[in-house]
């Protein structure tokens, strides 16, 4: 990954996804860029060409707040991605990189998801990685070469495209959630190991991380086809954990009375007595703080 010019890439990647059409241009004449051209941006973000130029290359690196406002319009920002777009134009100011520790979870929150028995949930570190989960939750992930971390298991695994019938919007989802726990610390250890080794084993990995999506992992539906009970289809809210920064609590539900609730109710009758195991793997360092 190259970090030294953050903000001219996203906005490159970003400009590459809106059509014409979609900003009321003209389509006519052949068109050597995907997207927008730069030009086309500068207008519609009413700055200069010269001035967006300078800001894709690196060599104006800090527009002001109304500036990155008008891109973000330009280019069909979304919430989420405008306030990354924020965030790499005005970064915070850098500090020292603490020592490298396993994350941990609270004992407390870990207590709380056991007794949840009939709901899958897992704790997630800053790369996607499984640090923690209750019964159903292990059960609900069990089986895959890559259980324990998200990522690896959406690109790597070759069950992926079996056990998420939906899988290109999972993967879409899972990059840009990726990208988004990162932030703009490009320089975390843990990220350039999990992003150099998918780029080199996974061509889809590939196309998404230079798409620059930016995805906050609060809610959606999700589909499943579990070796066990067949098809799941579970709603998840992902909630941060204050007293760890970085790590989020995600918890999956089915509708009440719906085939997938029967199905997880037999997930948990097939797996019971088995012991969710809670302590990170080797590959999860985290920071002292």
């Amino acid at each position: 990954m190259d970090s030294d010019n953050l903000l001219g890439q996203f906005l490159r990647a970003r400009r590459a996804r809106v059509r014409p059409e979609d900003s009321g241009l003209p389509v006519g004449g052949r068109r050597r860029v995907a997207g927008l051209r730069r030009e086309e941006v500068a207008m519609l973000a009413g700055v200069s060409t010269d001035y967006y130029v300078r800001l894709e290359q690196g060599r104006e690196r800090h527009p002001s707040a109304q500036v990155v406002d008008a891109l973000a319009r330009a280019l069909r920002l979304d919430v989420d991605e405008a306030a990354h777009l924020h965030q790499l134009a005005h970064p915070g100011p850098a500090r020292r990189r603490p020592r490298v520790r396993r994350e941990q979870v609270s004992p407390t929150l870990l207590s709380m998801m056991a007794g949840w028995h009939r709901t899958p949930a897992i704790v997630l570190g800053r790369c996607l990685t499984v640090l923690a989960h209750n019964a159903l939750g292990r059960a609900l992930f069990a089986g895959h070469a890559y259980s324990g971390d998200l990522v690896r298991l959406a690109f790597l695994d070759p069950d992926a495209r079996d056990f998420y019938p939906d899988w290109e919007r999972v993967a879409i989802n899972t990059v840009g959630g990726l990208r988004s726990a990162a932030g703009t610390d490009y320089d975390d250890p843990q990220l350039i190991d999990t992003v150099g080794e998918l780029s080199l084993k996974s061509e889809d990995f590939r196309r998404l991380w230079a798409r620059h999506d930016i995805r906050q992992k609060t809610h959606e539906t999700k589909r499943f086809r579990h070796p066990l009970v067949g098809e799941l289809t579970l709603d998840y809210e992902s909630l941060t954990v204050n007293s760890a920064p970085g790590q989020q609590l995600v918890v999956y539900e089915a509708a009440a009375g719906s085939p997938s609730e029967q199905a997880l109710a037999l997930l948990g009758s097939l797996t019971a007595g088995e012991t969710p195991e809670h302590a990170p793997t080797e590959n999860t360092p985290t920071r002292d703080h």
